[in-house]
């Protein structure tokens, strides 16, 4: 730990991370794998916290759909059992004969009202049975309008279609070490004028308290003027860097995470996206080196990309002089030859 006390005299700390520099009030990563914070939020009500049309938008595609019918059902059930509670003789046109059956009927009336098909063998009679069927035909215009602004909202909101490698790579480079993760597009979704930016976050004693230190890993090449196929960004390990002297050990115990930031302009959106992601200590391999992913077609005439290789790597032996990655020992005798 002594070690990591003097990160700060030879790589520049970041002061501009926007997240807590006290350790003991944050757990786990900054960052979940897709991005997405890894906080919980507390201390106010749910419905005050809670945005329905941003977690309608963000949502998983299948977990939409599935609320979307779930909902669908749970209405036309709620005005099925209200017809039910006028009294099903207010429905003209039902050929049913048991309960079971006339609320299956009143149900799939409750339907077609709602989506304003209007079959019309069956109908409302009286004020209430009438009231109920044109409230619900007004519900379900709004419902279709609001679900049909969350539709277009998911289609058309701009998203960066990035994927990130499972680990980042210790790898012999220009006769030295390089810390290296990949990324690629994996839609035709391609990005101009790409901006990538890298930042450690370390847990180091100052002044006998444990904090959160913030540094600004430097690429060997942080912009891109586009991105059509897999990037590897490449932060090489020298005097400069905060990795400089530091052993897997040492990443461990200050609870080592690279946090991504990736930045660029889609063309399909005409607007610029985001992206994020992050590496824990747990995700570092010491000794790799990631297996090409493209290759020229068959006829030569066009190269291609395969988004399955994007986690491969091969085991590379590590420098000598950079052996004390895997053993503190040969660093603390490195240091005082």
């Amino acid at each position: 730990m002594a070690l990591l006390k003097s990160l700060n005299k030879k790589a520049r700390a970041e002061n501009e991370s926007g997240l807590g520099t006290n350790s003991s009030i944050n757990g786990g990563r900054f960052f979940n794998k897709d991005g997405s914070p890894n906080i919980q939020m507390e201390g106010i009500p749910l419905h005050e916290r809670f945005n329905l049309y941003h977690a309608l938008l963000s949502m998983s595609r299948w977990k939409f759909l599935l609320i979307t019918a779930l909902a669908f059902i749970i209405i036309n059930l709620v005005f099925a059992f209200v017809y039910l509670a006028i009294g099903i003789d207010h429905l003209s046109g039902m050929v049913a004969s048991s309960i079971a059956e006339k609320f299956g009927e009143a149900f799939f009336f409750s339907a077609q009202t709602f989506t304003t098909v209007g079959y019309g063998r069956i109908n409302p009679v009286g004020f209430w049975a009438s009231f109920i069927a044109a409230l619900e035909a007004l519900t379900g215009l709004l419902s279709f309008a609001v679900i049909t602004g969350i539709l277009y909202g998911r289609f058309a909101r701009p998203k960066a279609f990035i994927n990130y490698s499972k680990h980042a790579l210790f790898v012999p480079f220009r006769d030295g070490v390089a810390l290296m993760l990949r990324m690629v597009p994996y839609t035709k979704n391609f990005l101009v004028n790409v901006e990538a930016k890298l930042t450690l976050s370390m847990q180091v004693m100052e002044d006998g308290i444990r904090k959160n230190k913030f540094f600004s890993l430097t690429l060997d090449i942080p912009r891109a003027n586009t991105l059509v196929s897999n990037w590897t960004l490449v932060h090489i390990i020298n005097e400069e860097s905060p990795f400089f002297n530091l052993s897997k050990e040492d990443l461990e115990n200050a609870k080592t995470e690279i946090l991504v930031f990736v930045q660029g302009f889609d063309e399909s959106f005409s607007n610029t996206v985001i992206s994020r992601s992050s590496y824990t200590y747990e995700e570092f391999v010491y000794g790799g080196k990631f297996v090409p992913m493209y290759h020229p077609s068959a006829d030569g005439n066009s190269t291609v990309l395969n988004l399955d290789k994007l986690d491969e790597y091969e085991s590379v032996p590590l420098p000598p002089e950079f052996a004390y990655l895997l053993d503190p020992k040969k660093r603390d005798k490195m240091l005082n030859a």
